[in-house]
C-alpha cells in the first residue's frame, strides 16, 4: 500500500504577462492542494496550472477543482479504454478486415472523456468523423463501434454506416462532410431552447473544418438567438496533412466566434478539460448567456486517417517527443501515483481490464454475420413509419418490407 501522505508540490514560477503566455499543453501540471481522504468518493482539491486557459471576452474558469478518488480511476480506466479500441481499430484496418475511411482518436482521450465527466446524459454531443470514443461513452458498446466499422450486423447502424455514422440517442454521430456538424449541432441546440429543456449541445469540429463558411454561419445563428450551444474545436494541429499554421491565418481558434467569447483549453489534462466543459455547461445552461467556444489544444499521434502515415508534414522526433512527454493517460496516471490514490500494480490491472474488454469485442465483432441483401431496404425511414414497400433502380424491381 502506498503511504497516505502524498507530496504538495510548489513549484517554481516566474511572473510572465499574461498577454504573452501560451497554453500549456503538458499533461502533468495539475498540484494537489490538499491530502486525498481514504474513500473512493471523499472529495480533495487540486490546482490546475494558471496557462491551461485562455480567454477570449469571458472570464476564466477556477483552478481550484474538486475531485475524487473514484472518478480520476474511472477516467483512467476509459481513458486506457478508448486508446485500446483505437489500437485495435488500426490493427483489423491493416489486417485488411476494415476498409474504407477510418480516423482514430489516439492521443486525444482527454477530450472526449473529460467532455463526458463533464455534462449529463441529457445533454448532446455531435462531432466530426473521429468520433469513435464519443459513441461509446455517450451509450454505445466497443463490439458496437467495432462491429460498425467491421460491417458487421452487430454495428451500431447494423454494419450499414462505418466509421463516420455511429449514433445514440444522445450522441448525433460522426459526420463525414467536414464542417457539416456544426450547424445540425446548432439545430439540435435550438430544438432543446425551443423544448425548454434545460439541457446543451456541444458540436465539435477539427481545426481542419474552422474554415468551413458553414461553421461562421452557424455562429451567427446561434449567438442570435442565443442558443444553448458550446462549439469546440480539436485543435490537434493539423488538419487533412495540413499544420493549423499553413491552413489558419488566425490559429486562436477561441477567438473566432465574434460576439461569441470564447476559452482555449489544455486538452492534454483531463482535470482541465473536465473543469473547462463544467463551465461552459454552467454558461450555456444555468446562466443562460448563449453560445460559447471551446478550443481544446490536444494533439493526435496517428495520421489523418489510416491512409496517411502522418510523417510527411511533421517528424516522427515530434510525434515521440509528444508521446513521452504530454501523453494524456501517462499524466493522469502521475497523478494517481503520487497523490497516493493507486498503486503501479493497481493501474497495471486496470490497463489489463482494458486490454481484456476489448480484445472480447474485437472476437464478438469479427464472429458477427455481415448485412444481408435485404438489409440494403432497410433503415430508410424511421421505424414505424416504413411504407409498405419500397421501388428500386428500376420502375418493375419492388422491394416488401
Amino acid at each position: 500500500m502506498l503511504a497516505r501522505s502524498a507530496r504538495l508540490r510548489l513549484p517554481r514560477r516566474v511572473a510572465v504577462p499574461s498577454h504573452l503566455r501560451s497554453i500549456q499543453t503538458s499533461a502533468d501540471t495539475t498540484q494537489l492542494s490538499s491530502t486525498p481522504p481514504e474513500g473512493s468518493d471523499e472529495p480533495f482539491t487540486v490546482k490546475i496550472h494558471e496557462d491551461s486557459f485562455q480567454t477570449y471576452n469571458c472570464e476564466k474558469p477556477s483552478l481550484d477543482v474538486t475531485v475524487t478518488k473514484g472518478e480520476l480511476l474511472k477516467m483512467y480506466s476509459q481513458m486506457q479504454t478508448m486508446r485500446r479500441m483505437e489500437m485495435a481499430a488500426d490493427a483489423l484496418y491493416k489486417a485488411k478486415l476494415i476498409r474504407g475511411f477510418c480516423h482514430l482518436a489516439i492521443g486525444q482521450e482527454a477530450v472526449s472523456v473529460g467532455i463526458e465527466h463533464g455534462i449529463t446524459p441529457d445533454d448532446r454531443v455531435i462531432t466530426g468523423y473521429r468520433c469513435h470514443p464519443f459513441a461509446v461513452l455517450r451509450g454505445g458498446t466497443i463490439a458496437g463501434v467495432l462491429g460498425e466499422l467491421l460491417g458487421r450486423q452487430i454495428g451500431m447502424s447494423n454494419g450499414k454506416g462505418g466509421s463516420m455514422h455511429i449514433f445514440t440517442p444522445s450522441f448525433y454521430g460522426g459526420n463525414g462532410i467536414v464542417g457539416a456538424q456544426v450547424p445540425v449541432g446548432a439545430g439540435v441546440a435550438f430544438a432543446q431552447q425551443y423544448k425548454q429543456k434545460d439541457n446543451c449541445t456541444f458540436a465539435l469540429y477539427g481545426d481542419g473544418a474552422s474554415n468551413q463558411g458553414q461553421v461562421f454561419e452557424a455562429f451567427n445563428m446561434a449567438k442570435l438567438w442565443n442558443l444553448p450551444v458550446v462549439f469546440v474545436c480539436e485543435n490537434n494541429k493539423y488538419g487533412m496533412g495540413t499544420s493549423a499554421e499553413r491552413s489558419s491565418s488566425n490559429t486562436q481558434y477561441f477567438t473566432r466566434g465574434d460576439k461569441i467569447p470564447g476559452l482555449q483549453v489544455n486538452g492534454m489534462d483531463i482535470i482541465a478539460s473536465k473543469q473547462a466543459t463544467e463551465y461552459a455547461r454552467k454558461w450555456t445552461v444555468d446562466d443562460k448567456k448563449g453560445p460559447l467556444l471551446l478550443e481544446f489544444v490536444t494533439y493526435r499521434y496517428g495520421g489523418h486517417s489510416m491512409s496517411d502515415p502522418g510523417t510527411t508534414y511533421r517528424t516522427r522526433e515530434e510525434v515521440q517527443r509528444m508521446r513521452s512527454t504530454q501523453d494524456p493517460i501517462r499524466g493522469l496516471q502521475k497523478y494517481i501515483e503520487e497523490w497516493g490514490l493507486a498503486s503501479e500494480q493497481e493501474l497495471k490491472q486496470l490497463d489489463k481490464d482494458a486490454k481484456s474488454e476489448v480484445d472480447a469485442a474485437v472476437e464478438e465483432a469479427k464472429r458477427s454475420p455481415e448485412p444481408k441483401i435485404e438489409d440494403l431496404w432497410t433503415d430508410i425511414y424511421y421505424k414505424g413509419t416504413e411504407p409498405p414497400f419500397m421501388r428500386g433502380r428500376e420502375r418493375e424491381e419492388v422491394h416488401h418490407y
